[in-house]
């Protein structure tokens, strides 16, 4: 397999037509089926059908699609990566981190952009999911992590690093602290901190409204360390997503009846050229594996 036929392939993918491919790879279109052809007898069978005028993916070429895509990126970051080290280039990085994911869920790729990237400056910024977005239309970060971003806009590209369901906090004297698993009849009695901002809130609102649990009774925090900072002191029970660092004098609870989970993507701007750093640590966190406590 060549990177060329790689590369032939996913603008084929982009455009559904042979012709618009070949030109957009600055190539012949014969020369293009050719190569589409030898990909997939590696592969064992083909990627894309031609139905007249339209084409349209396999089943295997769509299950071929994220790791063309992954493979693609890999290689063309060495080269960048490779070209800035022997240029000794400042490779600045500019990255939003939602206040509803825990920073050390990115660390382990960080440091390993900086092991590679002599030259690398870092700038981290943290805010609610309508200030990533911002950030992130205005150009100010080169990527995000956070969970959903749903405001319409369709110039996000994003990819799904994990999924997690969210729990519940106490502190580990807490009356709730003897259960193993708790329902959200039994959180009533008991003051409910959540986390302002986070992308899922007006989801489990919606959720805590059904069930009988208005907003006037739901108290909103705008910090991780906030909402454990309430439980540490016994004020009350705490809504985390399972990622969220855990602490020996508390104890973390599955809600039962609490149909809530949410997807963390990395995020960058569609069409916007990605610096080597940029490009490097997204190759590294989509390559991560990810196993929330």
């Amino acid at each position: 397999m060549e990177m060329q036929q790689i590369r032939y392939f996913l603008a084929l993918t982009r455009t559904l037509n042979f012709t618009r491919a070949a030109e957009e790879c600055n190539v012949s279109q014969s020369a293009l089926t050719r190569a589409i052809q030898a990909l997939e007898g590696e592969l064992g069978g083909a990627l894309i059908r031609r139905e007249h005028s339209k084409s349209h993916l396999t089943e295997l070429g769509k299950r071929m699609l994220p790791l063309m895509e992954r493979c693609f990126e890999s290689a063309t970051t060495a080269k960048a990566l490779a070209r800035s080290i022997s240029q000794s280039d400042v490779a600045p990085l500019a990255l939003a981190i939602s206040n509803s994911v825990s920073v050390e869920l990115v660390m382990a790729p960080i440091a390993e952009v900086f092991r590679t990237l002599p030259g690398l400056q870092l700038r981290l910024e943290h805010g609610d999911g309508d200030r990533i977005l911002e950030l992130l239309k205005n150009g100010e970060v080169d990527l995000a992590v956070a969970g959903p971003l749903t405001d319409g806009w369709d110039r996000l590209d994003r990819w799904p690093l994990f999924d997690e369901p969210f729990e519940a906090a106490v502190r580990s004297d807490h009356p709730l602290a003897a259960e193993n698993v708790i329902t959200l009849e039994k959180l009533k009695p008991h003051p409910i901190f959540v986390l302002k901002g986070c992308e899922s809130r007006p989801a489990s609102a919606r959720i805590f409204e059904a069930r009988g649990m208005p907003s006037d009774t739901v108290h909103e925090l705008a910090a991780l360390d906030d909402l454990s900072a309430v439980v540490a002191q016994g004020i009350g029970v705490a809504i985390f997503a399972r990622s969220t660092p855990r602490r020996d004098d508390m104890r973390r609870l599955p809600i039962e009846d609490l149909p809530l989970t949410r997807t963390v993507y990395a995020y960058a701007v569609s069409g916007r050229k990605r610096e080597t750093a940029a490009g490097a640590f997204l190759s590294l966190l989509r390559n991560s594996e990810f196993t929330p406590a």
